[in-house]
């Protein structure tokens, strides 16, 4: 079963910054940062244009790091398990040292022999240049987008002149050494200061998104059907497409405010008050959405869809500020911030919301006498949350200073290396990849925990369920990134796809088994067993798929590069959700059967005649008439098994071959031209 409020999961490694070798400017230079969209490429070494008198002689250990510099980062990446004799530009130095002349002739024969078998390679795999991808775990279902900058970047070291604090009067301080080992409290008192402040701010945005994406769709079942719910999926959609105004967040600001905190402030402030509006009319707004059947949910669609678009467009803004919030040697500590800061915000809102929501959780552990409502509202909550904003937002205003900066980005000019991303026949490819992987199991994550309630399933006991998942996610998801650096990550990748394909037939039998005289607790802990294997499987493939994704993103156009791989990750996530719903509904039968004779106590007009009770309002209407709604075709099931019958054909017919093709390419076959990355 899936890990709302997503399917994606955050890895708390901190990734450090690879040093290059003095003076060489190789292909696979350390990460950009986000900001850094357009720039000429360095020029790259071939082996081929390197002769052995021109290096030095004295240090023969220099030349065959070069060699294996060069070769292992200008031509095929190398995994562990993989030889290097499936690579025809690999030579021994030995060879290459016995005789110049003819080792330079052979190299160059080798080189045109290896350029002619990629070649056929790529047109009869129809694969050649590209590149692409894309939550959160938190969407949860949020995938990593940053890259570390490179310390020695002229771009980087264009940012860090134009800050207000820069000066040539002092003598230059000490070329800073990254330790990747460092903990929090070896950093220095200001980058903690601003790590904690990035918590805060990244947590803020869990909040909402916890609820939109997690809790919402639970407090809905009551009042709307499955295919109703699918349009509240529609919610969540601007964290999938906030790659479409990022360059506008990046190029238009205040220097009067401050560039991240001309978009902060403002839409921070915004979103607390919109929270504390849509807090004072949630109970009214939950049943108007049920309201006329069902039609009432687009409007309450539409002022969540409003909030999560406040909290993408924030995040764009936070992400940006990261990256000069935090010295050059630990930046690598902003994407831990958003990891915990997310993270914990999520949770928030989607675990322990829920169970303080449930009367029963309420009941058990804080009442003597029982009452029908939770200790948390969602009016309430949501009220709280949006005055907690605004405060923040003040604080941050009058007690953060940002420092001033010239840099300005160009949006046409990002906008022109999306366009040249997207150009390259390999991005094309694994932007279908990633645009059909999730539909195997996407009747799981979006359908089984709503079927659970429906069959009975407490909300306390679902509580309970993810809170015990969260520590075994974040204890799988450090192995899971272990596994993806020691193994090709694309043949990880692979294995988890095929276990969360067996997870949604295992969660579609532990609903099937649902007791008829209640929940046992042996059923409880079938539940939480499948919950963990199917989170296990989801946090292993988005770890593998986000190593590929940094292995091959173009380190000129890091920034862009990721963020639209992420995004085109986390939108084959969401997009199927609707369709998956409206499914459910279109393949379920249920008929409403009048009482044989009229209840006195009926609370609605008496049933007297069968309907078809498959909406919620309908069942809702039958029940309350005295008539009962028997269900002779659950449409999850059918939903379900075509799902999975579907990511069966499509992983061993396409997914699973093209994936690996991609992964045996040359990383240049993911570059863009001089031209276009220069632009």
């Amino acid at each position: 079963m899936p890990t709302p409020p997503g399917d994606s999961f955050f890895n708390l490694r901190s990734p450090s910054i690879s040093e290059p070798l003095p003076g060489l400017p190789l292909h696979n230079t350390p990460h950009r940062s986000d900001t850094e969209h357009a720039g000429r490429r360095p020029p790259e070494i071939e082996l081929k244009d390197i002769t052995p008198n021109q290096l030095p002689t004295s240090d023969s250990s220099t030349h065959t790091k070069l060699e294996q510099i060069t070769r292992e980062e200008l031509d095929y990446p190398q995994y562990p398990g993989e030889h290097s004799e499936s690579h025809p530009l690999i030579q021994s130095p030995t060879e290459s040292d016995s005789d110049p002349e003819s080792s330079q002739m052979g190299r160059n024969s080798q080189d045109s022999e290896a350029r002619s078998e990629h070649q056929a390679s790529s047109t009869g795999s129809g694969i050649q240049n590209g590149h692409a991808n894309g939550n959160g775990k938190m969407n949860k279902n949020l995938e990593m987008r940053r890259k570390n900058p490179s310390i020695d970047s002229p771009t980087h070291a264009s940012n860090l002149m134009s800050r207000e604090t820069f000066s040539l009067d002092n003598d230059p301080p000490p070329t800073p050494i990254h330790n990747s080992n460092s903990g929090f409290f070896d950093l220095p008192s200001r980058d903690r200061r601003n790590f904690l402040l990035l918590v805060l701010l990244y947590f803020l945005q869990g909040i909402p998104m916890g609820l939109a994406s997690g809790s919402v769709p639970f407090l809905l079942k009551k009042h709307l059907s499955y295919g109703q719910i699918g349009v509240f999926s529609l919610a969540s959609y601007p964290y999938s497409l906030k790659l479409l105004w990022s360059p506008i967040v990046d190029a238009v600001w205040s220097p009067k405010l401050g560039r991240r905190k001309s978009w902060i402030l403002p839409i921070q402030m915004f979103s607390g008050f919109a929270m504390i509006y849509m807090g004072s009319r949630a109970a009214q707004m939950m049943v108007a959405a049920g309201a006329e059947d069902g039609s009432g949910v687009w409007t309450f669609t539409w002022w969540w869809f409003s909030l999560v678009f406040l909290c993408a467009t924030q995040d764009i803004a936070v992400d940006g500020w990261a990256l000069t919030l935090l010295s050059p040697p630990n930046l690598s500590y902003a994407s831990t911030a958003q990891t915990v800061g997310l993270t914990a915000g999520s949770f928030m809102s989607y675990t322990v919301f829920l169970a303080f929501n449930s009367p029963d959780f309420a009941n058990h552990w804080f009442r003597q006498v029982p009452h029908d409502n939770g200790i948390m509202t969602l009016g309430g909550y949501l009220t709280f949350w949006g005055w907690i904003y605004i405060i923040v937002t003040l604080g941050l205003a009058l007690l953060k200073k940002e420092e001033k900066t010239q840099e300005r980005d160009g949006i046409l000019d990002v906008y022109k290396s999306m366009l040249g991303i997207l150009k390259l026949r390999n991005i094309q490819v694994i932007i279908i990849i990633h645009l059909i992987a999730k539909i195997g199991f996407q009747a799981n994550d979006a359908v089984t925990n709503l079927k659970l309630l429906d069959k009975g399933f407490s909300q306390e006991d679902l509580a309970l369920t993810v809170l015990i998942d969260f520590p075994f996610e974040i204890g799988l998801g450090y192995y899971a990134g272990r596994w993806s650096t020691a193994y090709p990550p694309i043949h990880v990748w692979c294995w988890a796809f095929i276990g969360r394909l067996i997870a949604a037939v295992v969660a579609q039998g532990v609903v099937m088994l649902f007791p008829k005289d209640g929940v046992q607790t042996w059923y409880l802990f079938t539940v939480i067993a499948s919950h963990i294997f199917s989170t296990f499987t989801s946090t292993v493939m988005f770890v593998a798929i986000s190593a590929f994704h940094a292995r091959i993103a173009d380190p000129v156009i890091g920034g862009t590069y990721m963020t639209l791989l992420a995004t085109v990750s986390n939108l084959g996530g969401t997009f199927p959700r609707f369709f998956i719903l409206k499914l459910v509904d279109a393949f379920s039968s249920a008929t409403c059967i009048p009482p044989s004779q009229p209840l006195p106590d009926a609370k609605s007009t008496p049933i007297t005649a069968p309907f078809s009770c498959v909406l919620e309002n309908e069942k809702h209407r039958c029940i309350a008439g005295g008539g009962i709604c028997n269900t002779t075709r659950d449409g999850y099931y059918i939903t379900n098994v075509v799902c999975v019958i579907i990511g069966v054909v499509t992983f061993w017919g396409y997914i699973r071959p093209a994936a690996r093709r991609l992964q045996a390419l040359p990383l240049r076959a993911w570059r863009l031209s001089d031209d276009v990355a220069s632009r």
